[in-house]
């Protein structure tokens, strides 16, 4: 065999056991909603570390894993980002943004006040990276990046929830003060923002619905 290649680690299930599995994943994840009101409960950093394991799994192009994730908990870094991004926000929703996306979001109660960024006990900035360094420090480009950070946010959000713990994803528009707060390079792109931790006990979410099988696929 050659050397570069390791065998499969790979343990076939029983068609019930799949069915079974699968359907228990739906419900898992079905439950999962993006929330707005978050409890100021530790979370620890065993749960958030296992957690960006799991991300870092995902597929990338050539396997570039073009992603960089800052995990923070630190009040102070977590009020400054608040209040970055809040400045960001109100720029948005007072001039930037379009009355069609204004119309979009409204059903979903945003603004932009964000507390959350302060009160959760963990905030996930991912970073993606355009380029990757050799040991000689030679640039070398990433491919399909933000298909790749894509798929390891869906990872890790998946990977958050099944731990038992609500997430929000946060966007910011522009991210750039990210670089700076993080102390990441400029040639990395700030991507999103993952707020996690225990919901509120008096959490609500809005009153949505997910669009049924029939209308996201189609099977031929």
């Amino acid at each position: 065999m050659n050397d570069q290649f390791l065998p499969l680690e790979y343990t076939e299930k029983t068609p019930a056991d799949m069915k079974s599995d699968s359907s228990a994943y739906f419900e898992l994840m079905r439950r999962r909603r993006s929330v707005r009101d978050f409890s100021h409960r530790p979370v620890d950093r065993e749960v958030i570390e296992n957690a960006i394991r799991t991300a870092g799994c995902a597929p990338s192009g050539a396997n570039m894993q073009p992603w960089h994730f800052v995990a923070i908990s630190e009040e102070t870094l977590k009020s400054d980002i608040r209040k970055a991004a809040e400045a960001e926000e109100k720029a948005f929703y007072e001039r930037r943004a379009s009355d069609e996306w204004l119309a979009a979001i409204a059903p979903l109660g945003t603004d932009a006040d964000k507390p959350f960024l302060e009160i959760a006990p963990w905030v996930i900035v991912i970073f993606l990276r355009k380029f990757s360094y050799g040991e000689d420090r030679a640039r070398l480009k990433n491919y399909y990046t933000s298909e790749s950070v894509g798929i390891a946010t869906g990872f890790l959000i998946s990977a958050l929830h099944n731990a038992g713990l609500a997430t929000l994803t946060h966007t910011p528009s522009p991210m750039r003060f990210l670089n700076k707060l993080c102390d990441r390079p400029d040639d990395e792109k700030p991507y999103l923002v993952l707020v996690t931790g225990y919901p509120a006990e008096d959490a609500t979410v809005p009153a949505i619905s997910k669009l049924p099988l029939d209308a996201i696929s189609t099977f031929v």
